[in-house]
């Protein structure tokens, strides 16, 4: 039987991934848990070496979104490209290197690292998606998280109101 609150987001309006993400991640027994955000100064010294150390990787179309109230799973979300399966393998192990000498106490963890078009790294507050160009516009992470869908209703409001000359 589910918790009250997840009850409550179920009867909430949105989509079904916007309700799951309002519900947040659930741990054994079905209890919400709870992740300590990092100060903005930590998040944003991380965010910048994993920028860096994917332009030095030579990876592509780099983009960072901001999720800081959208998201319960992360503050952050990079998405980069990479052209073969060796540079974003190399790109995720030279980042879970990097994380790790710069002071990231807690361990990165990597998914789909043997072989696959896209490669996901949790670094806790800040999450990593490598793929390929074809697993890029085929998932469409921008478009899914992008700013401009959250507020369509008051994007239509103004789009309606007439304009004074």
């Amino acid at each position: 039987m589910p918790s009250a609150s997840l009850a409550e987001v179920a009867k909430a309006p949105g989509t079904a991934r916007k309700k799951a993400v309002v519900a947040g991640p659930q741990g054994a027994r079905g209890r919400k848990i709870v992740r300590e955000p990092l100060d903005v100064a930590a998040l944003d010294k991380y965010l910048g070496v994993i920028t860096e150390s994917l332009a030095d990787d030579k990876g592509e179309d780099i983009v960072t979104l901001d999720l800081t109230g959208r998201a319960s799973f992360a503050d952050r979300m990079v998405i980069a490209t990479g052209i073969a399966d060796r540079q974003i393998s190399a790109m995720a192990t030279h980042l879970e290197t990097k994380l790790k000498e710069v002071g990231l106490k807690q361990r990165v963890l990597i998914e789909g690292a043997g072989s696959s078009d896209w490669v996901l790294l949790d670094a806790g507050d800040i999450v990593v998606h490598l793929f390929k160009p074809e697993a890029r516009a085929l998932y469409g992470l921008e478009r899914m998280w992008g700013a401009d869908l959250d507020e369509p209703a008051e994007a239509e409001a103004e789009a309606e109101q007439p304009v004074n000359s």
